[in-house]
Order: structure tokens, then C-alpha cells, then sequence
């Protein structure tokens, strides 16, 4: 690989600001100042730029505990990007693999593998979502079965397709009293959870992803923070 390329690609220099790193001397091969951008690298090389050593990004695969206020886009808008809250070199390379709304939280999949989220996210591998919502008022008898049958959303053209609900026990809080209920679904429908409790006449006050198939958010994490996953998380999907 020539050096210019590689310190691109380590880096956050550009081509042509590495090829100006490299005109400056602040590039060292084994100990040994190269300022030849051509220069062809091998495996086995020591190369540091600044005295810092470099190193090839290999393909991440990260998990985010998400607050609200921030959108699962790469591009700016709105709101800021939940990739700003990663501290990771080319971050441009990196896509969200399952999106939430700016004010939705939880488990969000960050990754550069493209085939990896295409298998997440294919509505023909029908991978479990699993939400916590918080609604506005206790939910209407029946909902389990009308949920498990699909509901036809406005403005669509099929039902949704069949989600499993659990009821939570209610709990008190700020002395108000706090409806909750754990939601599976296998889409990812324009803000389809919010519009299903709407079509049951109830309204979504929070939402929290909690799991992807096989992956569960890190109870460890607080909001905002991340980590890698793990082999067999990645194997997983």
C-alpha cells in the first residue's frame, strides 16, 4: 500500500494532506523519515505520524446507548448525529444499521459493513425489535390480539405485521402514575410504533429500544456512551 494511502486511511488526513504531513517530515517508517508519498508500505512496518503510531481501521461494529435529540443519520440536520458521540477516527464511513426517532433512546447498531446491516435490517429476516413504551393511558382490553393480527395504519396499503405485547405493571412516579408495556416488533415502519398505539387510541409518551435479536443493549452503558461488539453479537446477526 503507498504511505499516502495509508495514513488516509488511519487517519483523518485527506490524500492531500497527507502527501503535505509527509513533505513536512512528520512521517517516520521504522524509525526512518519517509517523505515519499509512493512509498510502498508492508505489514510489517512500524509508521508513525507525529511519534504517533498508526493503524489500519479494520471494520467496527459498535453499539450506542442513544439519548433524544439526536438523529441516526451520517448527514447534518435538525438535530445532531448520533455519530458525533463516538469517539473513533472516520466516522464517515460509518452508517446507522436500524434507525429510532430523534426522541426515541436505546440500542442503536453502528457499522461499515454493509452486507452485516443488510441482514439486520431486511424485512425478509423479520429480526425481533424489542421497545419499552411508556404511554399516555392504560392500554384498551384486547390489544394483545388485535396487535398480534397486524393493524392496517393510516395511509398504508398492508397491516402491520404480527407484534407480541406485554403488559408491565403499573408504577408511581412523580406521584403520577406511569403505564408501560414491552412491544416486539419485525419492521421499521415511518414511526410505525407511535402510529400503532394511536390506532389503538392511546398515545407513546417514551420509547426505549432495548434489543435487536440476539443483541441486548449493555446495562452498562449510560446514555450517550458506547462500545464494540462482541464476536459472538456480531455472529449473531
Amino acid at each position: 500500500m503507498r504511505l499516502d494511502r495509508f495514513l488516509s486511511e488511519s487517519t483523518e488526513l485527506t490524500r492531500s494532506l497527507a502527501k503535505k504531513a509527509l513533505h513536512r517530515g512528520e512521517v517516520e517508517v521504522n524509525g526512518e523519515v519517509i517523505k515519499n508519498a509512493a512509498f510502498k508500505l508492508d505489514q510489517e512496518q512500524d509508521v508513525r505520524w507525529m511519534g504517533e503510531p498508526l493503524a489500519l481501521v479494520g471494520v467496527r461494529y459498535l453499539m450506542l446507548n442513544k439519548p433524544t435529540g439526536y438523529e441516526c443519520t451520517t448527514r447534518p440536520g435538525r438535530y445532531p448525529s448520533v455519530v458525533e458521540l463516538l469517539d473513533v477516527t472516520k466516522r464517515d464511513r460509518l452508517h446507522i444499521a436500524g434507525r429510532l426517532d430523534v426522541d426515541t433512546t436505546g440500542l442503536v447498531l453502528i457499522t461499515e459493513d454493509g452486507q452485516w446491516s443488510h441482514r439486520l435490517t431486511s424485512p425478509k429476516r423479520r429480526c425481533d425489535k424489542h421497545y419499552l413504551v411508556t404511554l399516555a393511558q392504560p392500554l384498551m382490553d384486547g390489544a394483545e390480539d388485535l396487535l398480534a393480527a397486524g393493524l392496517m395504519l393510516e395511509r398504508e396499503d398492508k397491516p402491520t405485521l404480527p407484534a407480541r405485547l406485554e403488559r408491565l405493571p403499573a408504577t408511581d412516579e412523580d406521584e403520577g402514575e406511569v403505564v408501560q408495556a414491552r412491544l416486539v416488533i419485525q419492521e421499521g415502519r415511518y414511526h410505525q410504533i407511535k402510529r400503532m398505539f394511536a390506532a389503538l387510541g392511546n398515545e407513546v409518551v417514551a420509547l426505549h429500544r432495548e434489543r435487536i435479536g440476539d443483541i441486548v443493549l449493555d446495562s452498562t452503558l449510560a446514555t450517550g456512551e458506547w462500545r464494540e461488539l462482541t464476536e459472538t453479537e456480531i455472529a449473531s446477526i
